[in-house]
């Protein structure tokens, strides 16, 4: 098996599905790379060599930008969204969750939550997308080249799932407090108060006891998240943008890449919602466990807020990619195109 140090530092592949090609080095070409002119023109243009630890570390402080801004970025609406999941019977609708929140609680009350929110979803965007690129460059080394093609959307899938595992358990403790100050009235008003509350009542369980349904709820999501919007944003480059990424603007690849996160975006939250029923209610009621909660809930029970969550996570997961996209350009990260067939996979189907 490979480690995933080596993986980073000898992949053979430029991307994770096209091989590097080397040149035979020509007298007085050589340049700051000898054999590879290409590759030394792109240094000048590139901050980082693909699959390198320093493109993990970069790729991860995209994460920590996309996910911590968008997931505060839409606290009012994750609020009324958790309150209409717990108490459908007050809140009844997410207009009325609005009204009654501001009502009994000001404008301020919206804001409910918003430190845990961006510890917490910080926290887990620096592992999501750090990991996600590590593992999907980690499985294509171990597939081969022409596999790593054939399988790319189950690559996508374990490389998500993989990076999802670890996130979660970074998001755990935070996503446990956030609901507790969202759903729980009079329990606390800010995290510095409301975590010492939940460890001196529930102790450590307190933060974790969510974290086997948040995965249910976070795996399921992130590999629809990533691979949905891979295979979108591939087919959206082969039949509708009308020219190659190659020769599209950096802000037209910007653009191409938010049709393509909203479209993952909806997807994610139907497949996640259930889970997400079970995480709010779980969280708010103290001593239950997720399977308590599932049969009280019922099945109907696990489909309350629906279309507010799709209004969230897809207008999230939109700008999630659309701003983790916008750091690789200003970082300089390199940005891998569609994949294509390998050459030798053309060769063969060729015969």
């Amino acid at each position: 098996m490979f480690s995933l140090l080596e993986v980073a530092k000898n992949s053979p592949f430029r991307t994770p599905f096209t091989k590097v090609q080397c040149d035979v080095p020509t007298p007085g070409l050589e340049g700051p790379v000898p054999g590879r002119h290409i590759q030394a023109a792109a240094a000048t243009t590139e901050s980082c060599e693909f699959g390198s630890s320093k493109y993990f570390a970069l790729c991860s402080i995209g994460g920590i930008l996309s996910c911590g801004t968008t997931h505060t970025f839409v606290v009012p609406l994750d609020l009324v969204k958790c309150r209409l999941q717990v108490d459908q019977a007050k809140y009844k609708n997410l207009f009325t969750g609005f009204k009654i929140t501001v009502a009994e609680e000001g404008f301020k009350g919206l804001a409910k939550g918003w430190a845990p929110t961006l510890f917490g979803y910080s926290a887990q965007g620096a592992f999501k997308f750090g990991l996600y690129e590590m593992f999907k460059v980690y499985y294509s080394k171990a597939l081969g080249e022409e596999n790593a093609y054939l399988y790319r959307t189950t690559l996508y899938l374990a490389a998500s799932a993989s990076a999802e595992f670890f996130a979660d358990m970074a998001l755990a403790p935070f996503e446990a407090t956030k609901v507790k100050i969202q759903t729980t009235p009079g329990f606390a008003n800010t995290m510095r108060e409301a975590m010492p509350k939940i460890m001196n009542e529930e102790g450590v369980n307190g933060f974790y006891k969510g974290l086997v349904p948040l995965w249910m709820r976070q795996i399921p999501y992130t590999m629809m998240k990533f691979a949905c919007f891979e295979r979108t944003l591939e087919l959206l480059y082969k039949f509708v943008v009308p020219k190659p990424r190659a020769e599209c603007s950096k802000g037209e690849q910007l653009v191409v890449t938010f049709a393509a996160g909203y479209i993952a975006g909806v997807f994610c939250a139907i497949v996640s919602h259930p889970a997400d029923v079970v995480v709010s209610k779980l969280n708010q009621a103290k001593g239950s466990s997720a399977l308590d909660v599932t049969r009280s809930l019922g099945f109907m029970g696990m489909w309350q807020g629906l279309m507010p969550r799709i209004v969230m996570i897809g207008t999230l997961t939109a700008l999630q990619w659309f701003i983790y996209d916008g750091v690789k350009v200003a970082l300089a990260i390199p940005r891998p195109p569609p994949p294509e067939m390998p050459a030798s996979l053309k060769e063969k189907l060729a015969k």
